[in-house]
């Protein structure tokens, strides 16, 4: 009797013990799982140059393969109507920041590099308004902003700049890379400068006796078409005149490379907490300088070349995230600063290798257009278990993250023109933007529902140098690019009352 009751304390003991061990078991898998639920995502956005709608597999592309875009295309949301701000880089790159309509902005076109910074210090930016949400904030690659007041002593910390307006971290080309200085700036600091080297910048005459495309042709490995004739930087003529700086100058072959390891970088030194990633690449705005292992790959020519590099990149970006365990918590937004430009100053074969490809995927126009392959570009956000994979219509406009990212991290703003479409981007809502004023070279278009008019305009319809049809002509023009997404019937005479309603909203607007 006296064993058994021995027995029975010792098994409501060892019950005891184990229902303590489930109960904190259960516990433990509990938090964990509001850990995971309360933990906010991390964000990267990742921006191409000059990228078209057209250009890639997941958007129609025969010619092309881009399979890792397509991955986050198949596995996200794949926007048929997502538009940049403008046709032009430097105004789309301040709208997406800014989450302003860079017509607003008479400044906002694009700018030189020494230009002085186009975001005021006072202004709200994403990176700002996710700092303040506990994110930690980086931009890697290009910037063409404006950096510094107006004067740009580039041997010391070149401020304000990117880590003026939000950023913690910045590792960026100041402008462009067909533009000088050809160097990379971490954090304001030219990086491997040589204080005995100074670097001396100037954007409108050269320095004496320095070598240029015009006075020194013998000297050019890719021959200039228009606009590309000053300085001569790794046998590449550039815009701009720079002088020193031998030590600091970059390799335009190792750019893609580069960029990718500091972003891969970045990301596996801040996983532990949340992290805003603009990751700016270079493709595939000129000059096109495919790394060797990519040349001759898309039998395009190095336009082709550069968007299979870029693509290599994101796949290699992505499987970073996913080897360092944070893939799933990650929302990824992809897109370009606007639509596609062949001859966009040096011959590099893309106008004569293009073959049946075309980066316009079926739109009219291009970089520099009011009409639609300006501005509307490959739009699409992933977040791997988050985001249910669909194709949306909804109209959205990269100046909408500002707003729609506040939303994510419980911050509201209502001070700019970025619309709040979270829902939409994450796939759970199909509307998007009713009505969207783009813009190109500051004349400006509207896009609302199904329709798009753009006013008449004095300017060459045709931008000779670059081949690509502007907008400009004196008349109306009123298109349903949902039924004629080639916007190849102008129905302004033959539907006069929708434009004058068309009319009357943009003034309305506008205002």
């Amino acid at each position: 009797m006296i064993k058994l009751k021995f027995s029975v304390s010792l098994l409501a003991i060892a019950s005891m013990f184990f229902f303590n061990i489930s109960c904190k078991s259960k516990n433990q898998d509990s938090l964990k799982k509001n850990d995971i639920e309360n933990k906010k995502p991390n964000i990267v956005i990742i921006y191409l140059d000059d990228l078209g709608y057209g250009d890639l597999s997941s958007y129609g592309a025969t010619e092309l393969e881009t399979p890792n875009i397509d991955a986050l295309a198949k596995g996200g949301i794949k926007f048929t109507n997502g538009y940049a701000s403008s046709a032009t880089c430097t105004p789309s790159r301040y709208a997406m920041l800014t989450g302003m309509y860079p017509w607003k902005n008479k400044n906002a076109k694009i700018l030189t590099g020494d230009a002085p910074l186009l975001i005021d210090t006072q202004q709200q930016t994403l990176p700002k308004l996710l700092y303040k949400a506990g994110y930690e904030t980086a931009i890697i690659g290009k910037w063409h902003l404006g950096l510094g007041n107006g004067f740009v002593n580039w041997n010391e910390t070149v401020k304000p700049g990117p880590n003026e307006v939000g950023f913690d971290e910045s590792y960026i080309l100041a402008a462009t890379q067909d533009r000088v200085p050809t160097v990379y700036i971490e954090n304001g600091n030219v990086v491997n400068l040589d204080k005995n080297d100074p670097i001396e910048v100037n954007y409108k005459k050269n320095f004496e006796g320095q070598p240029t495309a015009k006075s020194n042709p013998e000297m050019v490995t890719m021959k200039w078409h228009h606009g590309h004739n000053n300085s001569i930087v790794n046998g590449i003529p550039r815009i701009g005149y720079m002088k020193g700086g031998e030590a600091a100058k970059w390799t335009d072959t190792d750019m893609a490379d580069h960029f990718l390891k500091k972003a891969q970088t970045y990301v596996k030194t801040h996983k532990e907490k949340p992290f805003f990633l603009y990751y700016a690449m270079q493709q595939p705005h000129v000059p096109r300088t495919p790394h060797p292992r990519f040349v001759g790959t898309s039998g395009m020519g190095p336009r082709g070349d550069v968007i299979l590099e870029a693509d290599w990149c994101i796949g290699e970006f992505v499987k970073t995230l996913e080897e360092e365990g944070i893939l799933e918590n990650t929302l990824i937004v992809f897109s370009s600063d606007n639509g596609p430009v062949l001859n966009d100053g040096y011959y590099d074969d893309a106008v004569e290798k293009l073959g049946k490809h075309d980066p316009k995927g079926g739109l009219r126009g291009g970089k520099y257009s009011l009409f639609e392959a300006g501005t509307r570009v490959p739009f699409i956000t992933y977040w791997k278990n988050h985001i249910k994979p669909n194709v949306s219509d909804a109209i959205v406009c990269q100046m909408d993250l500002l707003a729609s990212l506040g939303n994510l991290v419980d911050i509201k703003e209502t001070t700019t023109d970025s619309q709040e479409l979270l829902s939409t981007l994450l796939g759970q809502d199909k509307k998007g933007r009713d009505h969207l004023i783009i813009e190109a070279n500051s004349k400006t278009a509207l896009r609302s529902g199904d329709w798009m008019m753009i006013p008449p305009y004095k300017g060459k319809s045709i931008n000779k140098k670059v081949g690509t049809e502007t907008g400009s002509t004196p008349e109306y023009k009123l298109y349903n690019v949902k039924k004629d997404m080639g916007q190849q019937n102008n129905l302004a005479d033959e539907n006069p009352e929708k434009l004058r309603e068309m009319i009357q909203l943009f003034k309305k607007l506008k205002k």
